[in-house]
Formats: structure tokens, sequence, C-alpha cells
């Protein structure tokens, strides 16, 4: 894997849903992050929920987690419910976090 794409996991894991103790990458939300060979990052998310209140904050805070690693200089971020979002897709250490088991 690209050590970028790395670096830019890694300020994802800082991000976090208000509502939820658990940040937006282990909680599954983050479902593609590539690079291109002009330094743009490409970030495809979901949210928990279609009607998430805070929807435009998070999709602003991964755009700016992915413009945080130094060598990206544009950074988009696309926002799909397909496929919807469940708990299955939550690392185990974001359902253990929440009484998931």
């Amino acid at each position: 894997m690209d050590a970028r794409i790395d670096l830019i996991i890694e300020r994802l894991k800082d991000v976090f849903d208000p509502e939820i103790p658990v940040n937006i990458y282990d909680l599954g939300l983050i479902y593609n992050v590539d690079i291109d060979d002009s330094n743009k990052a490409s970030i495809i998310m979901t949210l928990t929920a279609p009607g998430c209140p805070v929807a435009d904050i998070l999709v602003e805070d991964v755009r700016q987690a992915a413009l945080a690693v130094d060598t990206i200089s544009e950074a988009d971020v696309e926002l799909t419910f397909d496929p919807p979002w469940d708990k299955s897709m939550m690392s185990e250490e974001a359902r253990l976090e929440l009484g998931f088991f």
C-alpha cells in the first residue's frame, strides 16, 4: 500500500463522529482512500445514518485530515450510502469499545 494512504488513514483516526466515541475509520465509515499521480486524495465514505446532522462537518473534517498529509495537494470526499453502513463494518476494537460483541 502507498505510504501516503497509511498517513491519511492515521489522520482519519483522529476524526470522530460527535455522537460516537470511536473514530470514523474504526467505525467503518471510510470505504476507500486513493491518491492519484498529482497527489490528489480521493476518499469515499459513508455515515451511520443518511440523516446525520453533522454530515457536512464530518465530510470537511475528512477532507482536512487528508490535506494534513504533507504531500497531498488536494482532497475530494465523496459521500455514499451504497452499501449502507452497518455494525459489521466496525473494527473489532470499535465493537468492543461500544459493547457490540
